[in-house]
């Protein structure tokens, strides 16, 4: 169903089948020139869903700029086929790099090359194979396009009365981007801060200290006048800066819990540590984990295995192909 948040601003649902997150917010602000923000996965389910809540919106994609707040496929996978001659497509600079590739043949190289990283992590090669297919990431990612417009911190959109700023928020993806209308006090989150779960941080190719960057993102953000805060995902159910505060000292307790499991195994890889951690998911064991979710938590604790690196509390060494992880205090 379809709900109007704020004077001219709607949320359009798109449903995710057979992914955690469940749901997309696509938000559609109402101007003389429209913007969509955020569009799904390309897939058939999100395409229906996302065409017939413009077509109830009576929106003229002629008439609509698309706003893409990270690279994640379950933001930009429709957004190419929904441009008309007209339309802009706008993106953080930084993800717009990762996502621009000239052919297929590059496509496929930059995910060897994350495939190469989580094999030295200990990510079974087979595994890793049948992602080739089944990650959502890669398989329900936008076709190549050519049309994606940088957008840099504080680049203003004027829309429907609002003006809202962008701001860098990296963490999530490398080039998240949020959209801050400071007379409203409206902020389009993205996936930045989500209130039923917690986003996924993982480790990057190229993009050192994720985490960091991340806790720093939220930093920036909690010092906002928010009134109204509109997530990509699910709802809003406290206020955002109490939230941002339990995403902080939730990332502190995972630091803590990885470097507990070192100090009970030490060297492990990181697949083996992940799999000895605890995570939120309805699954008998490890080994029930569905192999997506294996590859998302596996960057996860790699993120945070980054952090400890830093902060001094965790070694890293080589061990033939495989790197290990040891705490240096035990």
């Amino acid at each position: 169903m379809i709900t109007q948040v704020a004077e001219r601003i709607y949320r359009i649902p798109v449903p995710l089948p057979g992914n955690p997150l469940k749901n997309l917010n696509s938000y559609l602000i109402r101007g003389p020139r429209n913007l969509l923000v955020d569009t799904g996965f390309r897939q058939p389910e999100c395409r229906q869903a996302l065409l017939a809540g413009l077509a109830e919106l009576e929106v003229d994609m002629a008439e609509t700029d698309i706003f893409l707040t990270h690279l994640h496929s379950d933001h930009t996978g429709l957004a190419p086929e929904l441009l008309t001659p007209t339309s802009r497509l706008f993106i953080g600079a930084v993800d717009r790099r990762r996502l621009v590739v000239s052919d297929e043949e590059e496509f496929a190289a930059r995910w060897e090359r994350s495939n190469d990283m989580y094999r030295a992590e200990g990510f079974p090669s087979e595994l890793l194979l049948d992602l080739n297919r089944d990650n959502p990431a890669r398989a329900l990612s936008p076709p190549l396009c050519d049309r994606y417009e940088a957008v840099h911190d504080g680049d203003r959109f004027p829309c429907g009365g609002y003006t809202f700023h962008a701001l860098d928020t990296p963490g999530h993806t490398p080039g998240h981007m949020v959209l801050w209308e400071p007379e409203a006090g409206i902020l389009l989150l993205g996936d930045h801060v989500l209130f039923d779960i917690t986003p996924n941080i993982v480790q990057w190719l190229d993009f050192p200290g994720s985490l960091r960057r991340y806790l720093r993102s939220l930093e920036r953000v909690r010092g906002l006048p928010v009134k109204l805060p509109l997530p990509a995902h699910r709802t809003v159910h406290m206020e955002l800066r109490d939230r941002i505060d339990e995403i902080t000292a939730h990332h502190r307790r995972r630091c803590a819990e990885a470097l507990s499991v070192l100090a009970a195994h030490p060297d492990l890889t990181a697949y083996e540590l992940t799999g000895r951690m605890t995570w939120d998911i309805r699954c008998k064991n490890w080994d029930d984990f569905p192999t997506p979710q294996k590859w998302f938590a596996t960057g996860e604790a790699l993120a945070h295995l980054e952090y400890l690196i830093e902060e001094g509390q965790v070694h890293r060494w080589k061990d033939g192909d495989l790197w290990r992880y040891r705490a240096t205090h035990i």
